[in-house]
């Protein structure tokens, strides 16, 4: 669609974000930072650009993304071909649901028990190959299917956080978003600035010694040293005036209060703590990077977080740490026995807890990737040996990236579940019913949130009106 086309339609707009933060604002983002706190310069630049919304949310609604980087194969999971011949068809037997006529592989027999709490979306598609292009079209919208360094359009979580700030001071300590090892490599705010990147927690919380640094300080001698920070950040208040007479700046605002409530109260510290949680719920996760990032994620949205995103990579994805199962990487099936018990029972676990703990209404859980497998399996030599990997030069199998048809599965958000929506042909290569985009992949997830994604724009860096989607609607199937 045309910039040209949108013209109108973008100015008529009742819902237009003023966009990024001015230069003269960076101007004193940049002076406050040199002695106060990163957070407090953030929260204040993210309130400086009034949003003109409608009306105000009557309802905290979350969003949970769980992000599979490198692409799962929809064959050998959720849209299993069991009577294609062997050139397609992998080693995994179809199993049945608890839910009639749904069946899975093998391979999540636990996610197969509890079917009837999910909806199995098999028509997805989008227009990028790679993975950079691929992401981008899946977590921003960008329709452009070539590969770029870095994303041109904010992703869904920093928009929904800018859009957020703007409803008014936070009086839940927590930050709105949180990623708790969140996709990093080919999203982010773009245009937005850095200020509405996720707080960001980093680390295998199965470990004993993890922690989340700079939450809830009980140190006096830190809390001390806080706050004669936030005194000298009076003085420079003052020569920010020099520089910005359009207002008068006060020297503790509610934003470095925020951020001091963040540092300070103890209890932000225990939303993060999953040592709360009894031994039996954490052993129902899986005592393991994966299983601990997605009860973290449940402790976050029942504390108020409104939108967390984690991605399952690293050791328990096998040799490369991804699910991006060419034959150079990985032996595609020995990948997807390895990491499948680790992630079948964080999923069905979260998943469960969701319902069990009255959060299926307010909180939607989708899980994705950028991408499918190529249906038809390639074999080529092994590049090293590793978990699920041969001894380098040994011939493998593998399924290279394929956008045209896969899967994901959503939960909870008041969505009617136990269903399978559209469908792709006899051997999984294309979308054969029910086409579903990026752009309403995205849309989808806008209206969970309360966002009119047809409607708002945000003005880019050249003062543009840009629309968060402009090409797809929310998948009426998923609305709850």
């Amino acid at each position: 669609m045309s910039h040209a086309k949108n013209k109108k339609s973008i100015a008529d707009s009742s819902a237009t974000c003023t966009g990024p933060t001015p230069r003269r604002d960076f101007l004193r983002f940049g002076l406050a930072g040199f002695t106060s706190l990163s957070l407090p310069g953030m929260l204040r630049l993210r309130a400086e650009s009034p949003l003109a919304t409608s009306e105000q949310r009557t309802e905290k609604t979350a969003v949970i993304m769980v992000w599979l980087p490198g692409g799962c194969s929809h064959l050998d999971t959720y849209d299993p071909k069991p009577d294609i011949g062997s050139e397609y068809r992998g080693p995994f037997a179809s199993i049945s649901t608890n839910v009639p006529g749904v069946h899975v592989t093998e391979l999540l027999p636990r996610q197969a028990a509890i079917a009837d709490k999910f909806t199995i979306l098999r028509s997805m598609q989008q227009g990028a190959g790679g993975h950079p292009a691929g992401s981008m079209q899946m977590l921003s919208g960008d329709s452009d299917s070539r590969d770029k360094p870095k994303p041109r359009l904010p992703d869904w979580m920093t928009v929904t956080n800018y859009l957020r700030s703007k409803e008014g001071p936070r009086t839940n300590p927590l930050p709105m978003y949180v990623g708790v090892n969140p996709p990093t490599e080919y999203n982010g705010p773009a245009y937005l600035g850095d200020a509405y990147q996720p707080f960001s927690v980093m680390g295998d919380p199965n470990l004993p010694t993890f922690s989340v640094p700079n939450i809830g300080l009980t140190n006096l001698g830190e809390i001390k040293r806080l706050d004669r920070r936030v005194a000298l950040r009076k003085q420079f208040d003052t020569l920010e005036r020099a520089f910005d007479q359009r207002a008068e700046l006060e020297a503790i605002d509610q934003f470095e209060m925020q951020a001091m409530t963040l540092l300070t109260n103890p209890q932000t510290k225990i939303a993060f703590e999953l040592s709360r949680e009894d031994d039996q719920t954490r052993d129902r996760y899986g005592r393991n990077a994966w299983g601990q990032q997605l009860l973290m994620a449940r402790r976050l949205v029942e504390s108020g977080v409104e939108v967390v995103t984690t991605s399952l990579h690293g050791p328990l994805c096998g040799r490369v740490g991804n699910w991006d199962d060419h034959a150079v990487n990985h032996h595609v099936f020995d990948a997807l026995r390895f990491r499948a018990g680790a992630y079948d029972q964080a999923v069905s676990a979260l998943i469960e807890d969701l319902y069990a703990r009255g959060l299926d209404k307010r909180v939607l859980l989708v899980v994705t990737g950028e991408f499918g497998r190529t249906p038809k399996i390639e074999y080529s030599p092994s590049t090293g040996a590793g978990d699920a990997s041969a001894p380098a030069g040994t011939k493998q199998p593998g399924r290279d990236h394929w956008p045209r048809a896969y899967s994901n599965i959503w939960a909870g958000g008041g969505i009617e579940t136990g269903r399978i929506i559209g469908a792709t042909d006899k051997r999984g290569e294309d979308v054969s019913d029910r086409r579903c985009g990026a752009g309403d992949f995205l849309a989808t997830i806008y209206h969970h949130l309360g966002i009119d994604s047809s409607k708002i724009t945000i003005n880019d860096l050249n003062g543009r009106p840009t629309p968060l989607v402009d090409h797809g609607k929310p998948i009426v199937e998923l609305l709850g």
